[in-house]
């Protein structure tokens, strides 16, 4: 499957995914550290998870049932999305020029 374009909003979404790779977050844990709307976000991750890089479930009934809220989805970028990511970001930075963001070179040995 190809890689995901990467946009800014989709680069915003997996610096967030990779500030904790090992960590699972509910889709509006995400918006919130990606600072855009569901509407944007969502979309996002489906494609990353239909391309392999992020993997899905929804909580336990019984968790929110016993909270008192909606069901969550937690999103987990997978190893192997991760260094796709890392490397798909890194070539996006230097197809324009810029520096390889100080979050990015960090991570995962992408120079």
């Amino acid at each position: 499957m190809p890689s995901p374009r990467m946009t800014m909003p989709t680069r915003e979404v997996l610096r967030a995914l990779l500030g904790a790779p090992e960590r699972e977050r509910y889709g509006l844990e995400l918006c919130g550290l990606a600072g855009m709307p569901s509407g944007t976000v969502y979309p996002i991750l489906a494609r990353l998870e239909q391309a392999g890089w992020v993997e899905s479930r929804w909580e336990d009934p019984e968790t929110h049932v016993a909270e008192g809220r909606p069901r969550r989805r937690y999103y987990r970028i997978t190893t192997d999305g991760a260094q796709q990511a890392r490397e798909a970001i890194a070539r996006a930075y230097r197809s324009r020029r810029q520096p390889v963001p100080g979050w990015l070179a960090g991570a995962g040995g992408v120079p």
